[in-house]
């Protein structure tokens, strides 16, 4: 394959689809872990190729799971790598390199395999690795983006915009959006980070904002509790899991946008709008998240928060379509090498 470039994907706003720029009939299939946000991930890549993907949902059992991505694929996910063959298969997370590998075999080589994030058994994982650049994963088949792919897409901003969520419609002046990640395995959220998040909703309240705050599965209850408590007034939204998710509709219609910085597909959503975006640094060990933070400054995508909001201007900043690109560009070479 023709090496890529490291920093391919670089991203910044949209770009023409790429639909066009695959045969007529060209057929792809995402095989998820489940994870919410590696499918965005994947189904992101997919929509921006202009492909609609069959998903199969890779369940693997404990022992399988385990040994992944070194062990052969759970037998219960036969049909995740069963025919007909795909011409992209597009994986990510650890647990799915087995099936993707399988798949690959039993097509007799065909299908154009595709794994996002950083693999764990090296480069050889797929034909076209997409790994974030502050991960510091390199190869010749390897794409190095500074943000992850993602499905938010200036249309879809548009069409949020144009009808919003109930919910957020209703607040009143400025809006805010907070989007709250969680604990991971570089730290976990102690009370005084709880409290520092509280106190941000709770001042920006007080200035005479609104603020409307969303939460990840990785979110410590205690966390959610505080939101939930700091933003008990009729300018204040938490979502807590009831009705319809609001999420895109309040990145698309927030004046500013707030992100704690240990989500880095957070992070990637926010800065895909043109909304101010500030990050409040997570807590623990932070070296690849502060590289990646790091870099956004650089780019002029995010600040880090410093206590208060100030307004100023930025870009959208999305590498979806660019990284879409590169894929459909490396599937035609790699099609080309096998006619």
């Amino acid at each position: 394959m023709t090496p890529l470039s490291r920093d391919a994907g670089a991203g910044r706003g949209g770009g023409a689809s790429t639909r066009s720029a695959l045969p007529a009939g060209t057929t792809i299939r995402i095989l998820s872990d489940g994870r919410a946000g590696h499918e965005a991930q994947t189904l992101g890549v997919a929509e921006a190729l202009g492909l609609t993907p069959d998903i199969r949902h890779v369940a693997s059992r404990v022992l399988y799971a385990a040994l992944a991505p070194f062990a052969p694929p759970d037998p219960c996910d036969a049909f995740a790598y069963a025919p007909p063959y795909p011409d992209i298969a597009i994986a990510a997370g650890r647990r799915t390199i087995p099936t993707l590998r399988r798949l690959k075999r039993d097509s007799g080589g065909r299908t154009f395999t595709v794994y996002m994030n950083k693999p764990a058994n090296g480069p050889g994982a797929a034909d076209l690795i997409i790994a974030p650049r502050h991960d510091g994963f390199r190869g010749d088949n390897v794409l190095s983006p500074l943000t992850p792919a993602n499905r938010i897409t200036p249309e879809r901003l548009a069409a949020a915009r144009a009808a919003p969520d109930p919910r957020v419609a209703a607040l009143p002046g400025q809006r805010v959006a907070l989007l709250a990640g969680g604990d991971s395995r570089h730290g976990a959220y102690g009370a005084k980070e709880i409290a520092e998040l509280a106190h941000i909703a709770a001042s920006l309240l007080a200035s005479g904002r609104s603020v409307m705050a969303t939460a990840s599965p990785r979110t410590p209850n205690a966390l959610r509790d505080a939101l939930r408590t700091a933003l008990a007034a009729p300018s204040g939204f938490f979502w807590d899991g009831a009705g319809e998710n609001p999420y895109l509709s309040m990145l698309a219609n927030a004046d500013a946008i707030i992100v704690t910085g240990d989500s880095v597909n957070m992070v990637g959503e926010a800065v895909a709008t043109a909304a101010p975006v500030y990050v409040v640094r997570p807590p623990g060990r932070r070296g690849k998240i502060d590289a990646y933070l790091a870099a956004l400054s650089d780019a002029g995508a995010i600040r880090i928060w410093s206590g208060a909001l100030k307004e100023w201007r930025r870009a959208p900043f999305n590498a979806t379509r660019d990284i879409a690109k590169s894929v459909a560009q490396a599937y035609m070479a790699f099609a080309a090498s096998r006619s």
